[in-house]
């Protein structure tokens, strides 16, 4: 029966709770003379009938007009008693103003006693019905919402609609909201959520803070974090008002709540410098940077934008949500997305001509620290190299900027991976030097969120796979930003400096990973697994320094650092190589890729000027198999590059190797 009421239209709804009404009305009515009398009851009275036929649609009209019937009764708290208690008082009213017209025997006891029997039946048999419906919730998961903004009272009405979340109590920062009820629910100070969790046996703490800056996020988790609670958010402010997500869309809390910082406006005119109008062409498009970097740049209103990728399946990605993207904000750009390596010379200097690029954002390249320990050659070929080959066809096609994306293990590197970007700085210094047909410049920074690789992403499917989370060193520390914000503070400092500079990007505080994970495991609402707990959920577990890895990362590499009129890029003044000198270290580095000799790569990597000192033996894998088998797997190869002399490469007339 109940079942088959909830499944009624709202309207018939709503009649039937009329005449619900209509019948507790006449029942406290009676009631009233009952009690009063005892004996004698005017139920033979046509004129206490009449009575009882006016008093009723009166009162009707009294609890529409208070708004009684658009409550819905399975949300109705006890704050509709009030309500109630306030129609059947003017129904009270009306009854005795009745009497007197229609000169009926009413008792002024009969009054009293009407008024008490319509409040405990009008209001309890809502709160009866409430109380039914609410039996079925055993099996939902008591929630606190934190903000009982409109974001947040959206999120308890989605949420009493489904069968999965029963949210108890409202918590919000504002003085002016605590101690009141909205919707039926309690709003409670910040400083009562232990409390409330232990009262309600709560599970999860939704976030209702699209608006909140990341600070003021940042500084809530950091509260919430210690509770035995999950911790979910609803989606940002900017998809909710775009209807790309909807507010009951629960998530896990973003690691950029966690460790990001509020962005810095941009400066418009560092923005467009280098895109707006012009043709642009990004190496490394289908990866973390380089997507992000495609992102950004189309909202500055490229005449074109030329994706080159490696990857095909990199690519068709980047294309399709950039044309997406295009569409759905009336943007005029031509995106041409071309697949081609950067080791290939040829192929670059035909793209930048044929397309007659202006700027290029160089973010191709291997970066992952143990992968290139494992590839030594490779490595050496796409970060040197192939930075190298993309210089010099921008030089030779007339390319305006050239930017590189750079890394802060490029700082005294103790990997092959940070060697072969600081030789990649280098590269860029020696032919900024000797040419002025191209503007090249370096941004150095450290780890990005999400990107391909990274921590946090694979903490959180340890999480989920219930453990253990690997963590390499107790005391190792990174630095950390959001793609989107390198992404912007790359475009604004390619904007800046003369040639050949070396920018550094301002990363904020370094985040030690340990307490990176426990603050996972708390907000997952799980408990860390060690030797003071070993009922606990998740462990962690230390499994040493992988190949190549440093305890801490650095962005200077010398004291010598100057601020720009950005104030999150700063410039570096650091040493660099003449050409010619450079040259012979790329030559001879070159004949030992070629040949395989990861011996007489390591040793050039020592003695170029780059800081080169390595943790680790050489780890290649071919490497190792050569030495174990005793025998020359690859023979050794004979061609090599043609190198650029510093003149012809003013000239331009290199075709490079292939």
């Amino acid at each position: 029966m109940l079942t088959y009421f909830l499944g009624l239209s709202r309207t018939l709804k709503r009649v039937v709770s009329i005449l619900i009404d209509a019948c507790l009305l006449g029942i406290a009515f009676w009631g009233g003379y009952w009690v009063r009398l005892d004996t004698g009851m005017p139920f033979d009275s046509l004129l206490h009938w009449e009575l009882l036929a006016v008093l009723v649609p009166v009162t009707v009209l009294i609890f529409a007009k208070l708004g009684l019937y658009r409550a819905v009764l399975r949300y109705v708290g006890f704050k509709v008693l009030w309500t109630v208690s306030l129609g059947v008082f003017l129904s009270t009213m009306s009854l005795v103003m009745l009497a007197f017209f229609f000169e009926a025997f009413l008792p002024r006891t009969v009054s009293v006693i009407y008024f008490s029997f319509a409040i405990l039946l009008v209001g309890g048999v809502r709160l009866f019905f409430r109380m039914l419906v609410n039996r079925g919730q055993a099996s939902r998961i008591p929630v606190l919402i934190y903000g009982a903004g409109s974001s947040g009272r959206q999120l308890q009405l989605a949420l009493n609609q489904g069968q999965e979340f029963f949210p108890v109590a409202f918590v919000d920062d504002s003085p002016t909201l605590r101690k009141t009820m909205i919707q039926g629910i309690n709003v409670y100070s910040p400083d009562l959520i232990g409390e409330l969790i232990a009262r309600f046996d709560i599970k999860k703490i939704l976030l209702a803070i699209p608006s909140a800056s990341r600070s003021v996020r940042q500084a809530v988790i950091h509260r919430l974090e210690h509770f035995p609670c999950e911790v979910l958010s609803i989606p940002g402010m900017a998809d909710l008002v775009g209807g790309h997500a909807l507010i009951d869309e629960l998530k896990e809390v973003s690691i950029e709540d966690l460790l990001g910082r509020d962005p810095v406006d941009p400066i418009s005119g560092l923005l467009n410098a280098n895109i707006s109008g012009k043709r642009v062409m990004v190496t490394g498009a289908g990866g973390s940077i380089g997507s992000e970097l495609c992102r950004q740049i189309v909202f500055c209103k490229p005449q074109k934008l030329v994706l080159f990728e490696l990857s095909e399946y990199g690519l068709y990605a980047i294309e399709k949500e950039l044309n997406e993207l295009c569409k759905n904000n009336n943007l005029s750009v031509d995106i041409i997305p071309l697949l081609g390596s950067v080791q290939r010379q040829h192929r670059l200097s035909a793209v930048m001509e044929s397309f007659s690029i202006q700027t290029v954002y160089h973010a191709a390249a291997y970066k992952h620290v143990p992968l290139v320990e494992y590839n030594v050659v490779e490595g050496v070929r796409n970060n040197v190299f192939g930075t190298l080959y993309c210089a010099q066809a921008a030089i030779e096609a007339g390319v305006e900027t050239f930017v590189l994306i750079s890394t802060d293990k490029a700082v005294r590197p103790t990997n092959t991976m940070g060697a072969t970007k600081r030789l990649a700085e280098l590269v860029l210094q020696a032919l900024a030097s000797e040419q002025h047909t191209t503007r090249f410049c370096m941004v150095r920074f450290g780890n990005v969120l999400g990107s391909s690789g990274s921590v946090v992403p694979l903490f959180r499917q340890q999480i989920l796979r219930g453990g253990p989370i690997t963590v390499t060193h107790p005391d190792i520390i990174r630095y950390f930003m959001t793609i989107p914000e390198a992404s912007q503070l790359v475009i604004q400092a390619g904007a800046m400096g003369a040639g050949g500079d070396v920018f550094v990007l301002d990363m904020g505080k370094p985040v030690k990973i340990l307490d990176l994970a426990h603050r996972m495991i708390r907000l997952s609402g799980l408990t860390l697994k060690d030797e003071l707990n070993p009922e606990g959920d998740i462990a962690i577990n230390i499994t040493g320094l992988r190949p190549g890895e440093k305890l801490f990362e650095e962005l200077l590499i010398g004291d010598d650092v100057q601020g720009t009129s950005h104030p999150r890029i700063m410039t570096a003044r650091e040493g660099m190589l003449p050409w010619e000198n450079l040259r012979e270290y790329l030559v001879s580095l070159d004949e030992a890729c070629h040949a395989f000799e990861h011996d007489r790569i390591r040793s050039i990597l020592l003695s170029a000027p780059i800081g080169f000192k390595p943790t680790d033996d050489i780890c290649d894998l071919v490497w190792h198999s050569r030495q174990e088998n005793k025998q020359d797997i690859i023979k050794p190869h004979t061609h090599g590059i043609n190198f650029l002399t510093a003149e012809s490469h003013v000239s331009g007339h290199n075709q490079g190797g292939i």
